[in-house]
């Protein structure tokens, strides 16, 4: 069976649009008809053979063309809702057939549709889920697989849910300490370069044809402003042209390996990094756990998520020894770029039988250390910068009053 949108007009000449589940369009017409509805366009959505040039074509808009249907925050809204009904008892097709047709965005109404239609053909959620991998990462499905195999499934929605808002939060909150430095930042360039570029050199201008020396300050100012106009372009040049070949060097492994640990031993950024990567080993590492995925599995996805490629290194690292025998502890204490916060979660985790709910206290006190860590970076540059504002301007004006205190007491 597959999924089909149709456009039609009912019987008082208005449009209406939806999906349709039929075993071909003709029999997707058909089923219109019946509804006493005129259709005037069938289009497949999603067929169960991986092969159909209809489903391929269909995928490609929605996941290249069209960008990606769920974002972060909304795929993590998208699994609270489904976990909710799921959890209250409904079944899963009918779980799914509700999200999609409350969905307000048409690709996310085709995609949900794509996976009922997959489910009610008999085939496992999982299953369905991978058939989309823009939309579902390889950790999201494992964890669905290992619920539906416990039968759990809405309970480890639930746990999927929570970890999908935990992260976002931690990222929003991180960005948002980020965001007033960052703004402040691009206000003071803007006004610096202003006040370099036109405001010196109009003022500045006026004290020349007096033949007499300018104070040293408002020199270098104005070498600094003539620096700028007539050079400022090749900067931007040199800039870009080093831009693009340091991205193309971020790209291969070794590399990024070398830079990623290069970054880690920088004083402040560098532990917010190494806290960041951790929580979310940390967390991943418990929500696969306790969804029932075998360890070597779990460790091997959530190495996957870290974006730090020198602690992804160590954390595959680790998988090795865990796979010859050695203690999950033991592991990732003998990698000293993982905070040893984990290590000690994970030996009491160990040794008590309760892992997964050890390493969700570590993630948990991970993330409201680079909560903290992050308030205090924030704390700190705020006052910084504007004081270095406030001195750069200073300093320009001052290059600008000089010579006119200089000019007003020559005249005396």
């Amino acid at each position: 069976m597959a999924a089909y949108s149709f456009e039609a007009l009912d019987a008082q000449g208005q449009a209406r649009k939806g999906v349709i589940e039929a075993d071909t369009a003709k029999a997707a017409r058909s089923q219109l008809r019946s509804q006493a509805l005129v259709p005037l366009n069938v289009a497949q959505i999603y067929s169960n053979n991986a092969t159909a040039p209809a489903e391929k074509s269909r995928r490609f808009s929605i996941g290249w063309l069209s960008g990606r249907v769920f974002s972060p925050t909304g795929l993590a809204v998208w699994t609270r809702q489904i976990a909710g009904l799921v959890s209250s008892g409904l079944p899963l097709e009918r779980a799914l057939t509700a999200l999609a047709d409350e969905a307000d965005v048409e690709t996310q109404r085709h995609l949900v549709a794509a996976l009922r239609a997959e489910v009610n053909a008999g085939a496992p959620f999982a299953k369905a889920l991978a058939q989309h991998p823009r939309e579902f990462s390889d950790i999201y499905i494992a964890v669905i697989g290992a619920g539906e195999q416990s039968g759990n499934l809405g309970l480890v929605l639930e746990r999927l849910a929570d970890d999908l808002e935990e992260r976002e939060n931690l990222k929003g909150k991180l960005v948002g300490a980020a965001l007033y430095p960052l703004i402040v930042s691009l206000v003071a360039v803007v006004i610096v370069i202003f006040l370099m570029t036109y405001v010196v050199p109009q003022v500045a201008s006026v004290f020349v044809g007096t033949k007499r020396a300018l104070p040293l300050l408002t020199v270098i100012m104005l070498g600094t402003s003539s620096l700028i106009r007539n050079y400022g372009w090749i900067a931007l040049v040199a800039a870009v042209l080093i831009a693009i070949p340091a991205r193309y060097a971020l790209q291969k492994e070794a590399f990024r390996k070398t830079f990623d640990a290069w970054w880690l031993t920088l004083p402040l950024v560098g532990k917010l990094a190494r806290g960041y990567n951790a929580a979310r080993f940390a967390g991943t590492l418990a929500m696969l756990a306790l969804a029932g995925v075998p360890i070597l599995k779990a460790l091997q996805a959530a190495a996957q998520t870290l974006s730090n490629h020198a602690m992804r290194a160590d954390a595959l690292d680790a998988l090795v020894l865990v796979r010859e025998g050695a203690p999950l502890a033991s592991a990732l204490s003998q990698k000293k770029r993982f905070p040893p916060l984990v290590g000690m979660f994970a030996r009491l985790g160990e040794q008590t039988g309760q892992l997964p709910q050890m390493l969700q206290r570590a993630a948990q006190q991970l993330s409201g250390e680079v909560q903290r860590r992050a308030l205090q970076l924030t704390t700190i540059l705020e006052p910084l910068l504007i004081v270095v504002m406030g001195l750069v301007v200073m300093l320009i004006v001052l290059a600008v009053l000089l010579p006119i205190i200089q000019l007003n007491q020559w005249v005396k």
